[in-house]
């Protein structure tokens, strides 16, 4: 649901609103070398790794004449050079974004196919980390299930990703404005992910992966560490704050990269296990409409699926219910109304299921609402009378 860097992402900003420093900043992030330049005026910046092509001159400050124009033209070389670190500090420019980076150490993949599996194991790994990152910002939980996606996903379509070299490294440049919650409580985490790895390693006790559940570590996160590791001989995630921004409150300036290897892998198996297994089911009183109805047999008890209005941080789930609370359900159904239904929101299956589903009653909505219903449920008649007869 992230999107690749494209032309607009990596626009020129103007060179009149440009701070010199935060080009500077930037610069040095992604490797480029300070050579030199005036004492006090200016310094030569040339691109990473000994890479050819034009050197930058970019001005200390904006108190001499010619800053603007120095600015413009380190700005056009940029958008001319063929480094793709180059890009990457246009897009850090023209959005101001904290960036999450990953590099895998991983054995040479071999034919093209080798290294486009290791590009997606990768991407896949990262962006199920920035959504459990996102999924600490709605609450604290050991496994969240279907609990929030939508909402954790719903900032990566903000999210833009450098290219995954060789399945090797990867930038995500996560804005400061909708994204940064999610970027400073992952960065917390990730740091109590590795200390409770080291606890337990040393000590064989999961206690420490327990407590790290307050600091944002959860099933989702450690999955997305497996996913890293798996394959892999080392991995190590930095985080770097927008240079024009600062640290969030409570984070560090600059903090430390984090590392984990394939000898933290059983640790971390563990402790994904005993995230699903130890999260208790939840007491819940949901609202939500019928979209799917169904039982073995006329008369007797059935299931049916809502769509989610209230009462749960799920979109659909699935209710089982005795003869008269499904045909309650359904009678409901039919014309237009949600239904409320009391139960327990169940952790086996990722919170999708309601158990002792009861006390089903429908809820009166305003004209428009159940004008909307009933022409959904007339959109899906044939399938309604399909669960409903003889053949159910």
């Amino acid at each position: 649901m992230y999107r690749p860097i494209d032309e607009e992402d990596a626009r020129l900003p103007d060179p009149a609103q440009l701070d010199p420093a935060v080009l500077g900043a930037l610069l040095a992030r992604h490797g480029w070398r300070r050579r030199g330049g005036a004492a006090g005026r200016y310094a030569r910046w040339t691109p990473p790794g000994g890479a050819g092509g034009t050197s930058l001159l970019v001005p200390h400050d904006r108190r001499f004449p010619d800053s603007g124009e120095l600015l413009a033209e380190a700005l056009a070389a940029l958008a001319r050079s063929s480094a793709p670190s180059a890009r990457e500090v246009l897009v850090g420019l023209a959005v101001p974004s904290d960036e999450v980076r990953w590099e895998r150490e991983i054995p040479d993949g071999g034919p093209g196919g080798g290294y486009w599996a290791a590009q997606e194991q990768l991407r896949g790994a990262a962006r199920s980390m920035l959504v459990a990152g996102a999924l600490g910002t709605y609450g604290r939980a050991g496994y969240y299930g279907a609990r929030h996606k939508r909402r954790a996903e719903g900032f990566l379509g903000e999210v833009l990703v450098g290219p995954a070299a060789a399945g090797r490294r990867l930038t995500a440049f996560v804005p400061v404005r909708g994204g940064r919650g999610a970027v400073a409580g992952l960065q917390r985490a990730l740091h109590a992910a590795r200390d409770a790895t080291d606890y337990q390693r040393a000590t064989g006790g999961m206690e420490a992966f327990d407590a790290a559940v307050e600091l944002g570590v959860c099933h989702e996160l450690v999955q997305a560490l497996i996913a890293l590791v798996r394959d892999a001989e080392g991995v190590r995630i930095a985080v770097e704050w927008s240079p024009g921004e600062g640290a969030p409150a409570g984070c560090p300036a600059r903090p430390e990269p984090v590392e984990f290897s394939p000898g933290d892998l059983p640790a971390l198996q563990r402790a994904a296990q005993r995230y699903v297994r130890e999260e208790p089911s939840l007491p819940v009183r949901v609202t939500g409409t019928v979209i799917r109805l169904r039982r073995e047999r006329p008369g007797g008890p059935g299931t049916v699926r809502l769509r989610v209005i209230t009462g749960a941080d799920v979109l659909q789930v699935r209710v089982a219910l005795g003869e008269e609370d499904y045909r309650i359900a359904g009678h409901a159904h039919l014309v237009g109304l949600p239904v409320r239904v009391t139960g327990r929101l169940e952790s086996r299956g990722g919170f999708r299921r309601i158990t002792g589903g009861r006390e089903v009653t429908p809820v009166q909505v305003d004209e428009a609402e159940r004008d909307r219903l009933l022409k959904s449920l007339q959109e899906n008649l044939d399938f309604f009378e399909e669960a409903c007869g003889a053949g159910e």
